[in-house]
């Protein structure tokens, strides 16, 4: 049984079984465009203040208990049909004997064949990269040198992306980006660095790890310019914009890579990209990913699960299946700022990928909502109100000078 609740231009469907199939259907015009919407319908002029605006926040508040569009980024993303893999159906029920069969065929397919050649790939691949760059890293300095770097790296990240069934499709490869330039990208899974770097070499960013993952950056580092950060430096923005901005100077090395979101979002939407990629200079090249769930999901909740059990889920797939567009390259423009050039950045990866593009910080999968959000409201709801009030002024000044 459904039932349907309609306040102020939203629309709730609830199913009174328990199970939530919310559905809102939200306004979309700006918080000024709305509230002139409810002051009109009530015949009210604009003044100081109105008790109508108090149902715009209301509806706002009870729009994203309902239906938030923050949290439900930061996991998987619904299937409109089951796609035979038990972690998108955790309340399994029986339906047919047929269904069951195959589903069990599944099972003994993806687990008992194709995840035990699927792990000797990944092996093959780790090794050969440490001893491949760890090789070329003895060589010196020379065009010959970076030859071989590049083919290992190629051969390697190649080797890895046949061992999670990886099928790519790249798009508008005459935008493919260049050394001395930037490479930005929404951000799903650590998987993103294999599917771009089968198409071409990378400066990889980021911190220095122990273990297994330390091994490998460190073979990586002698024989490419990787740029890789003490956990200390990490927090100095100064030496980070520093170091980066020294790699782009020279046109010679790889292009970086960099994924400004800071977090894994469930490729549905492109959240709030950090300024600081943006602040460095040079060309940025953006690239839009979108992952096909259908034959695997390929987002990483690292607040659920961890690196090892990620990737037995990855190789466990059906495949992993994804499209690739490479954009045409931006620089920023005259009177623009770092963060209004990310939004733009943004805004055209969020409109290739057929995401939803959403002025979040992907930070707050961890976080709380910043101070500086909830003011940005007050400020945008306190200016309405004084530009009414300077507006009724104004009419009444004119008013009274009218009739003297």
């Amino acid at each position: 049984m459904l039932r349907l609740i309609s306040f102020q231009g939203f629309v709730v469907t609830c199913v009174c079984c328990g199970r939530r199939a919310g559905i809102i259907e939200r306004a979309g015009g700006s918080m000024e465009e709305e509230m002139e919407q409810l002051r009109s319908s009530r015949s009210l002029a604009g003044g100081e203040f109105a008790l109508s605006d108090v149902f715009y926040f209301y509806k706002k508040g009870v729009e994203s208990i309902v239906d938030d569009q923050v949290t439900q980024r930061f996991s998987s993303e619904e299937l409109a049909s089951w796609n035979l893999l038990t972690r998108t159906n955790q309340n399994f029920r029986y339906i047919s004997l047929r269904l069951t069969v195959i589903w069990g065929l599944g099972v003994f397919v993806r687990y008992c064949v194709l995840f035990p050649l699927r792990i000797t790939l990944a092996i093959i691949g780790l090794s050969w990269l440490v001893i491949g760059t760890t090789l070329v890293g003895f060589l010196p300095e020379s065009s010959v040198k970076n030859w071989l770097s590049e083919l290992v790296h190629l051969t390697c990240y190649r080797i890895c992306a046949r061992g999670l069934s990886a099928t790519i499709h790249y798009h508008n490869k005459e935008n493919k980006p260049q050394k001395g330039g930037i490479c930005v990208a929404n951000h799903t899974t650590p998987i993103d660095v294999v599917i771009l770097a089968n198409d071409g070499c990378y400066a990889m960013v980021g911190q220095i790890h122990g273990g297994l993952m330390g091994v490998i950056q460190r073979s990586m580092v002698r024989s490419c310019p990787h740029v890789w950060f003490e956990r200390s430096e990490m927090k100095d923005r100064h030496t980070v914009t520093s170091r980066l901005r020294a790699h782009v100077t020279a046109k010679t090395k790889l292009p970086i890579l960099i994924f400004p979101e800071g977090t894994c979002i469930n490729n549905t939407s492109v959240m709030m990209f950090k300024k600081g990629s943006f602040e460095i200079g040079g060309t940025i090249y953006p690239v839009a990913i979108k992952y096909d769930p259908r034959f695997g999901d390929a987002f990483w909740n690292s607040s659920k699960y961890n690196m090892v059990s990620y990737l037995l889920r990855m190789m466990t797939s059906w495949a992993i299946v994804v499209n690739v567009w490479y954009l045409p390259p931006m620089t920023i423009q005259d009177g623009e700022d770092a963060a209004q050039f990310a939004n733009r950045v943004k805004s055209a990866i969020a409109e290739q990928g057929g995401l939803l593009d959403l002025a979040w910080d992907g930070g707050l999968k961890r976080g709380k909502v910043k101070d500086s959000f909830k003011e940005e409201q007050q400020k945008m709801y306190s200016s309405i109100i004084v530009r009414h009030d300077d507006t009724n002024s104004s009419n009444s000044c004119s008013g009274n000078t009218e009739e003297q």
